[in-house]
C-alpha cells in the first residue's frame, strides 16, 4: 500500500494530541434478528431497528453497530456470509439499510457494520468455484491441503488444528482429495489473505459501504486472517485432546499488521474508525500494535481477559470462580498499557457471545438487579475508552431462565458442546447439571434472547403470532424498556446519565489517566481518572455485604471536598469522611470529581 500525502498529514496531526471523534462516542450494539420484528415474522428486522432510533437517541449513544445483516445461510447467525453486497432478506432490504444511515445521521449518530472477512460461508460464490476444481481461478482464494497419511494408510487432517465449534478445522473435500481451512463451522472456509486478490475483494466491499455511508466496522476476528504458512501441528498433551487450538499459529500471524495498515490506510480516507475483535491474544505488545493511534491500523480492540475470567481450566462451559481482584488486574493492565502507549480500549462486559454481566458479575436477586446494573454501568463507562452497550444492558436483562434445557438453545457452539458432551459421558448427570448451568450462566444465546421491550406477547418484539426465532426470558413483564424510559430512577436513564456525564467532562473521563485505588480490597472495585488538575474517584461495591471502608490518604481529599456527580444510592453524600471511612452499600456505586472552580 502506498501511503498517501494526505494520509502522511492527517496521521501527523492525530499523533499530536491524540484526540478523535470515536473516542468521545459511545456504541449501542445491535443483534438484528433479536432487536425488534416489525413484520411479524418472529424475525428481527432493520425496518423494526429504525422504529426505534428515538430511543437510541434518548439514552445518548453516538454509535449503533449492527452485527451481520449481509445475506447469509445464518449456519452461525450472519458470521458466514454469502454475499457482501445483499441483505438477507429476512431483515430487509439495501433501501432499508439506506434509511437506517439517513435516521441515525438526521439524529447525530453514526453507523457501524459488522465485517467478517476472515472466513466467508461455503455458498459464497468464490467458495463454490473454489471447490469445483484445483484450476479454478478461485482455488488460492482459501486455504487449500494437501491429506496426511498415516503408516497403515488412514487419510488425516493436514495439522492437528482443532474448530472452535469442535472438532478438526479441516474438512475432506472429495472431489479434489484435498481439505479445506475453517477455523469455525465446516460451512465456514477461511479465506487466504496470502493472495493478494483477496485483500482487493476485502477494500472493495470496505469502500462500498463507506461510501454508503457506514463510519466504520467492527471487524470479526480480524487477528486470524495471518496464517503460519507452515501450517505445522499444535503439540499435543494429554489434556488437550485430538485436536487442540491452534491459535499461537494464526492469533497474530506473520503478515496481520501489514495487512491491518492496508485497511487502516481505507479508514483514514473516509475518517473512518475501526474495532477488532482479537480473540487468543494476551500479549499487549501484539495488541498494541494493531491499536497505537500512529501506526494506522486498528482503533480499538476487543480483549478477552474479562471474559475469560470466570471460565474453568478445561474450557468456557466449565466452573471458574469471578474473583474481584482478577477483573482489578486485568482492568489496571489494559488502562495503563493503552495510556501509556497512545492505545485505546474498547469497554464492554457483554456482547451477543457472552452472558449477561448482571448474572456474570453482580446479583440477578430482585433487590440487587437495578443497583447491579447501574454499577455496572459507572464501573465501566467511566474508563479509559470507548464504551460499548449490548442491546438490553441497559434496561438490566439478565441470562435465560433456569429452566432453559438444551431444547431450548440455537447457539451452534452451545448445541456442539453438549451434544459432544452427552456422547463421550453417557449416565454422568452429575457432570452434565453442571455444565448446564454453566451453559446457562456463559453460552451464546443469552445475549441473543429478543429485547424487552415492553409487558406485551413475546416482550412486545413482535407484533406478530409467529413465535420468536428464539423464546424470550420470562421476566419481561417487569423488566422492560417500556417501563424504563419514563421512570427517572431506572438503569435505562442511569445510564444515559453516565453517558452525558462522560461528555460534559470529556478531558478527565475519556483522556485523563487511570489509577488502581486499594487494590487488595476483596469488594469494592475503587479507581481514580485525572487530567491536569481534575481528579475524579469511581467506587463499586461487587458485593451484597455493607462495606465500611477505610479511605487510602491518596483520595481522601477527592472524597471529603469533591463533588457528587452520580450515584445508584439516592442518600448518598460525599461532603466529610467521619475518621476517614466510607460505608458502601451493596453494589452500590458513586463518583466524585474535585476541581477547583468546577460547575456542572
Amino acid at each position: 500500500m502506498t501511503v498517501t500525502e494526505t494520509q502522511l498529514q492527517a496521521r501527523s496531526q492525530r499523533s499530536k494530541d491524540g484526540r478523535a471523534w470515536w473516542k468521545e462516542s459511545s456504541v449501542y450494539q445491535i443483534y438484528p434478528a433479536s432487536f425488534k420484528d416489525s413484520n411479524g415474522d418472529g424475525i428481527g428486522d432493520i425496518p423494526g431497528i429504525i422504529s426505534k432510533l428515538d430511543y437510541l437517541k434518548a439514552l445518548g449513544v453516538d454509535i449503533v453497530w449492527l452485527s451481520p445483516i449481509l445475506q447469509s445461510p445464518q449456519v452461525d447467525m450472519g458470521y458466514d456470509v454469502s454475499d457482501y453486497y445483499a441483505i438477507h432478506p429476512p431483515y430487509g432490504t439495501l433501501r432499508d439499510v439506506e434509511m437506517l444511515i439517513e435516521g441515525l445521521h438526521a439524529r447525530g449518530m453514526k453507523y457501524v457494520m459488522d465485517l467478517v472477512v476472515n472466513h466467508t460461508s461455503d455458498q459464497h460464490e468464490w467458495f463454490k468455484q473454489s471447490r469445483s476444481s484445483k484450476t479454478n481461478e478461485f482455488r488460492d482464494w482459501y486455504v487449500w491441503k494437501k491429506p496426511r497419511y498415516t503408516v497403515e494408510g488412514l487419510r488425516q487432517p493436514p495439522n492437528n488444528w482443532g474448530s472452535y465449534f469442535s472438532g478438526p478445522a479441516w474438512t475432506y473435500d472429495e472431489q479434489t482429495d484435498e481439505y479445506y481451512l475453517h477455523l469455525f463451522a465446516a460451512e465456514q472456509p477461511d479465506l487466504n489473505w496470502e493472495n493478494p486478490k483477496v485483500r482487493e475483494a476485502v477494500h472493495k466491499i470496505m469502500r462500498y459501504w463507506l461510501e454508503k455511508g457506514a463510519s466504520g466496522f467492527r471487524m470479526d476476528v480480524i487477528n486470524f486472517i495471518s496464517k503460519d504458512q507452515r501450517f505445522p501441528d499444535v503439540p499435543v498433551t494429554d489434556a488437550t485432546g485430538p485436536y487442540p487450538e491452534g491459535a499461537k499459529y494464526y492469533a497474530c500471524g506473520p503478515r496481520l499488521h501489514e495487512y491491518l495498515q492496508e485497511l487502516g490506510g481505507i479508514l483514514e480516507e473516509y475518517n473512518a474508525f475501526s474495532v477488532g475483535e482479537m480473540p487468543s491474544v494476551y500479549d499487549a505488545n501484539e495488541v498494541l500494535k494493531a491499536v497505537q493511534f500512529d501506526r494506522g491500523e486498528l482503533g480499538m480492540a476487543f480483549q478477552f481477559e474479562i471474559m475469560d475470567i470466570d471460565h474453568g481450566p478445561e474450557g468456557k462451559f466449565t466452573p471458574g470462580d469471578f474473583r474481584l481482584k482478577d477483573l482489578k488486574s486485568v482492568v489496571t493492565k489494559w488502562q495503563s498499557i493503552m495510556y501509556e502507549n497512545k492505545g485505546w480500549n474498547a469497554l464492554y462486559l457483554e456482547n451477543h457471545d457472552q452472558g449477561r454481566s448482571i448474572s456474570r458479575f453482580a446479583s440477578e436477586k430482585p433487590e440487587y438487579r437495578a443497583l447491579s446494573g447501574k454499577m455496572l454501568a459507572t464501573f465501566l463507562g467511566l474508563q479509559s475508552g470507548t464504551p460499548f452497550i449490548y442491546q438490553g444492558q441497559e434496561i438490566g436483562m439478565v441470562n435465560l431462565p433456569e429452566t432453559w434445557h438444551i431444547e431450548d438453545f440455537r447457539d451452534l457452539e452451545a448445541i456442539n458442546f453438549w451434544n459432544e458432551l452427552i456422547q463421550n459421558t453417557p449416565g454422568d448427570d452429575e457432570l452434565h447439571d453442571r455444565s448446564m448451568r454453566e451453559m446457562r450462566l456463559k453460552s451464546r444465546d443469552n445475549g441473543r434472547l429478543p429485547m424487552q421491550w415492553g409487558p406485551g406477547k413475546f416482550a412486545d418484539f413482535s407484533s406478530g403470532t409467529v413465535k420468536p426465532w428464539i423464546g424470550p426470558n420470562n421476566d419481561y413483564h417487569k423488566w422492560n424498556a417500556s417501563s424504563q424510559v419514563s421512570d427517572s430512577s431506572s438503569i435505562f436513564n442511569y445510564w444515559a446519565m453516565i453517558l452525558n456525564l462522560r461528555k460534559a467532562c470529556v478531558d478527565v473521563f475519556v483522556y485523563g489517566s487511570f489509577k488502581l485505588i486499594d487494590e487488595s480490597h476483596e469488594e469494592l472495585f475503587v479507581y481514580a481518572r485525572s487530567f491536569e488538575k481534575t481528579t475524579a474517584v469511581v467506587v463499586a461495591n461487587f458485593s451484597e455485604k455493607n462495606v465500611e471502608w477505610s479511605v487510602p490518604a491518596d483520595v481522601t481529599s477527592v472524597l471529603g471536598q469533591g463533588k457528587l456527580l452520580a450515584g445508584n444510592y439516592k442518600e448518598r453524600q460525599v461532603t466529610s469522611l467521619r475518621g476517614k471511612t466510607i460505608s458502601v452499600k451493596p453494589f452500590e456505586a458513586f463518583v466524585v470529581l474535585d476541581e477547583p472552580g468546577l460547575a456542572i
